[in-house]
């Protein structure tokens, strides 16, 4: 006796998708036809049979499909990019380079300094008496990009980034640079014996002059850095006063 195979229904043979499919082929088959009508408008039979068309197809129950998983997440916008952009504005006047350029390096700067818990600002000074902004700076040591990095002295660091050869990357030289000062930060204990290692002096006087360099123009980022958060404030608390009192 063969055995029997009960048929089955519609909404269990057939999957979701599937109906929609067909019911937007359909829909689909129906515009084409109104396409087609439409040369015939000037005649009164073609008006005639576009408009019964036409509300046959708005008569139509399209489906509603899920499309919340493929429509697009709005782009996260950083709370910090207006500061980041004022400092950047302020380095490209001052450095004679790129305001995009310095504002991009402010971002990563901060994002690195997050990530090492060390301060941002230290980062761009390191960066400005370094190479004054410059991410194809090179030096007759070696050393390349935005820190002046030697890439054969930290091939384990750049390993992971892609190698020596991303030396010049701004965002590449940036994390390299800044774990090596907080390598040597944790080592010694203290901020000029730091910067010392960082620059590879090997005297005092050299150390000294380098580490005053960048300790000055922490300082003078630092005021600017505050010098535009108070404008900020002062700003908003105008546009607060022009603000029609609630009724």
């Amino acid at each position: 006796m063969a055995k029997s195979h009960p048929a089955l229904s519609y909404d269990h043979a057939v999957s979701r998708p599937t109906f929609w499919a067909r019911n937007l082929v359909s829909s689909i088959a129906v515009l084409v036809s109104i396409a087609s009508l439409a040369i015939m408008f000037n005649s009164p039979v073609g008006s005639t049979l576009a408009g019964m068309f036409a509300q046959s197809f708005g008569a139509l129950e399209l489906p509603q499909l899920p499309l919340g998983r493929f429509q697009a997440k709005p782009a996260e916008v950083d709370p910090n990019e207006a500061k980041y952009r004022a400092i950047g504005e302020h380095l490209a006047r001052r450095f004679r380079v790129s305001a995009e350029m310095t504002t991009s390096v402010v971002a990563k700067a901060h994002a690195v300094g997050r990530e090492l818990k060390l301060d941002p600002i230290l980062i761009l000074a390191v960066i400005a008496v370094e190479s004054r902004f410059n991410p194809i700076a090179e030096s007759v040591m070696g050393a390349k990009g935005l820190m002046q990095v030697i890439p054969r002295f930290h091939p384990e660091k750049f390993g992971p980034l892609g190698g020596e050869q991303v030396a010049f990357e701004p965002a590449a030289n940036i994390t390299v640079g800044a774990k090596i000062l907080k390598e040597y930060l944790g080592r010694t204990g203290d901020l000029n014996d730091a910067l010392q290692l960082y620059v590879g002096a090997t005297t005092e006087e050299n150390e000294n002059g380098y580490s005053s360099k960048v300790i000055a123009e922490r300082e003078r980022l630092g005021a600017v850095v505050r010098q535009l958060q108070s404008r900020a404030v002062t700003q908003q608390q105008a546009e607060a006063r022009l603000l029609p009192a609630a009724i």
